[in-house]
């Protein structure tokens, strides 16, 4: 029986209750996001807390926020802050997106996303794991994603999405009429000559040239020089 739990250097995730569980994809996008300069930093549809805590991991300074609106993620989540090293800096809120803006939070100057994004194909027929994964009336859609951004980033401020190629192209669409713009692109492979499986896209206020760069997990049926480096820092295994 596989364990109900995936076991980093410095934290574990308790994942047994939540229907999406850590991914490779995910763990790339807590790596490389950049929150050298970030203070106040927003982890959208959490999960399992996973990107939230990978940040706090990363930022001595930092102070990490969390919104998860499935009940039972939101409480697993909780309690992977409170047994990590650094629930003093670890907020999360149980609740909608939309419920979150009402309270008027101040601004972010990071926010991290691993959104639904399965736009057209055949919902799961579990519930929860269908919201977690799929664009729909009753999830988290791009619009509202890129709304709140454009809402409530600092002037300065990024918004760093993981999604499918096809996917992303509608969501820069999105985040374009909101006034963000993609500034950098790292193309996720898995193996050498797979598609691109991925795209980690970081969104900025200003319209600039992207900067582009590829990554690939395995070489040679091993991780590569590149992911070992990243995920290096949390990895037990590397």
């Amino acid at each position: 029986m596989a364990n109900s739990y995936f076991q980093f250097k410095q934290f574990r995730i308790e994942q047994g209750e939540c229907a999406m569980k850590v991914s490779t994809d995910a763990c790339v996008l807590g790596a490389v996001a950049d929150i050298a300069q970030a203070q106040r930093v927003l982890d959208i549809g959490t999960g399992t807390g996973l990107l939230a805590l990978m940040a706090t991991q990363r930022s001595t300074t930092a102070y990490i926020e969390a919104v998860e609106l499935d009940p039972a993620a939101a409480t697993q989540a909780a309690e992977n802050f409170q047994a990590s090293p650094w629930a003093a800096r670890l907020t999360l809120h149980a609740q909608p997106l939309a419920d979150f803006a009402a309270t008027q939070p101040a601004p972010f100057d990071h926010i991290l996303c691993n959104p639904p994004f399965f736009r057209h194909s055949l919902r799961s027929p579990d519930g929860r794991r269908a919201t977690a994964r799929h664009t729909a009336p009753d999830t988290l859609s791009f619009s509202e994603l890129t709304q709140f951004a454009a809402a409530f980033l600092t002037a300065q401020g990024r918004l760093t999405v993981l999604l499918p190629p096809p996917e992303m192209q509608h969501f820069e669409r999105d985040a374009t009429q909101c006034g963000l713009f993609p500034a950098t692109r790292l193309v996720l492979r898995h193996r050498v000559g797979s598609k691109p499986l991925r795209h980690i896209t970081a969104f900025s206020r200003t319209p600039v040239p992207v900067q582009t760069q590829e990554l690939l997990v395995t070489e040679n049926d091993e991780y590569s020089l590149e992911f070992r480096a990243l995920l290096g820092p949390f990895y037990l295994a590397l």
